[in-house]
């Protein structure tokens, strides 16, 4: 195995230290969904170490139990919980292996970003934050367990993988939201929805092209989904569709993990004649650039002639791919008539990979009422059966029913007018937190979730604002100082 290569950047001089000390030991692990077995062994040691009743429990999450403090011991226990995996993504041009190196972190102003790449603070500095209560002595707080989950990003697995009675707490501070003002006391559901076929090659007739979509600013599939960002694959069907009678597909790459919008997609294929399918694609061109010019400032998209000896599809089996494209759903599908503002159900279609014959499609569908999910998931698997490509449906988690009732989360909303004079604000998002899946767990559970601003999460672009920290982490101190008693 390739050893492992560490080039993070030391933060030692931003404040709060002891965060930031534990988030670049975080980040100098690798730790992609699935692949989590090194960030596991470190939190393991990290617990050990500290001299606290640490586990890890069937599925890999690491539970570690520290006492109240003392004349804390009255008060209701508390469980910190944040997940271990993160989102990996990189621009193209950018050179990094996800398994092998350390997050390549710098400071500009007031942020803290990552040298092409995902910087990792979803969920990072939230397990940086626990870690730093676990290890600290001069913090009141009552008896702790700090619950660190593993494959939030794809599939929830860990929170899923959660047996009941493992926790004894009686509310659960998740710390996995991303703007410091607002408390999140209800999320969406998701599953996904996988399409796959297998189509004969044959004989390339015409021109070969190859059509590139990049510069769009991604995002996450739940939270960003109402901007209207641009889809990689959606565009890319828009531009496939203008050749639906000659086209004979080559390959596809679009997109890349379920829950990030595609930013990225490319496309190779015959058609009829290229100097005829060139004057059609600049006018598209100059349409699609018009409608995300103020959206999507760095979109490109370009066309070229390539080599003609691959094989293709045939045109009767291009097309109808190119059809299901055009008809699936992407985007906001229903905002809520219960809250306002809040998107309801959505669809991001993700990935589409055709090789050598071999397509599949990968959706994340998301709703906060069940039975929205499931017309979503339904017309989707419509389009893809009349297609007559199989269909399956995996990693279904439910949502969290907000419960503005609860006592922890009066006593949040008292503590921050208190320090920051100033009302947060309480909602329900259009992300898959985990915890709609531990409260079917422990339903008699109070929890909530608040965390630091972040910005362009599951994007090269994300960010970690260094203030906005510094304010998460004296509120969250606040906060366990003044948990209810029992």
């Amino acid at each position: 195995m390739q050893s492992l290569i560490i080039t993070v950047m030391p933060l030692s001089n931003i404040e709060p230290q002891i965060i930031w000390k534990n988030f670049s030991k975080l980040n100098a692990i690798p730790r992609p969904s699935k692949k989590e077995a090194r960030v596991i062994e470190f939190i393991k040691q990290f617990g050990t170490d500290l001299g606290l009743p640490t586990s890890v429990d069937e599925v890999g999450n690491v539970i570690i139990k520290k006492p109240a403090t003392a004349g804390m011991e009255d008060r209701k226990a508390v469980i910190l919980q944040s997940h271990l995996d993160m989102v990996c993504q990189k621009n193209n041009d950018t050179v990094f292996d996800f398994d092998n190196e350390g997050i390549r972190m710098k400071v500009d102003g007031d942020w803290v970003k990552a040298e092409g790449t995902t910087l990792g603070a979803d969920n990072g500095l939230g397990v940086a934050s626990i870690m730093s209560i676990l290890e600290s002595n001069d913090i009141p707080h009552p008896a702790l367990e700090a619950l660190f989950t593993i494959d939030e990003e794809t599939g929830m697995t860990g929170a899923l993988g959660l047996q009941p009675g493992q926790l004894e707490g009686d509310i659960l501070l998740n710390l996995d939201t991303e703007e410091d003002d607002a408390f999140s006391i209800g999320c969406a559901g998701g599953v996904d929805v996988t399409a796959t076929q297998h189509y004969d090659l044959t004989e390339g007739d015409g021109d070969a092209v190859s059509i590139t979509i990049s510069g769009l600013q991604g995002g996450h599939s739940g939270m960003d989904i109402h901007k209207g960002l641009g889809n990689a694959n959606v565009l890319l069907g828009r531009f496939l569709h203008l050749e639906i009678d000659d086209i004979q597909l080559i390959g596809i790459d679009g997109g890349g993990l379920r829950n990030a919008i595609p930013r990225e997609a490319n496309a190779s294929f015959y058609c009829g004649d290229f100097a005829d399918y060139s004057a059609a694609f600049e006018a598209l061109k100059a349409e699609v650039m018009e409608e995300f010019q103020s959206l999507e400032p760095g979109l490109t998209i370009s066309l070229k002639q390539i080599d003609g000896d691959a094989e293709a599809l045939s045109k009767e089996d291009s097309n109808t791919i190119v059809y299901v494209l055009k008809s699936l759903h992407n985007g906001v599908y229903r905002m809520s008539p219960d809250i306002a503002g809040l998107v309801e159900a959505s669809n991001n279609i993700a990935r589409v990979e055709l090789k050598e014959g071999a397509l599949s499609i990968q959706c994340l569908t998301r709703s906060s009422v069940t039975s929205t999910k499931v017309q979503v998931a339904e017309q989707l698997q419509s389009v893809f059966e009349l297609a007559e490509m199989s269909v399956s449906t995996s990693g279904d988690y439910p949502g969290w029913k907000p419960n503005p009732d609860s006592s922890i989360l009066k006593v949040m909303e008292q503590r921050y007018e208190a320090l920051f004079s100033s009302k947060p604000h309480v909602e329900a998002c259009h992300a898959g937190l985990e915890c709609g899946i531990i409260g079917a767990h422990y339903p008699n559970m109070e929890m909530i979730s608040f965390g630091p601003t972040i910005k362009g999460a599951h994007s090269p672009e994300e960010r970690a604002n260094i203030s906005s920290t510094q304010k998460f982490w004296s509120f969250l101190k606040d906060v366990l100082s003044n948990i209810p008693k029992k």
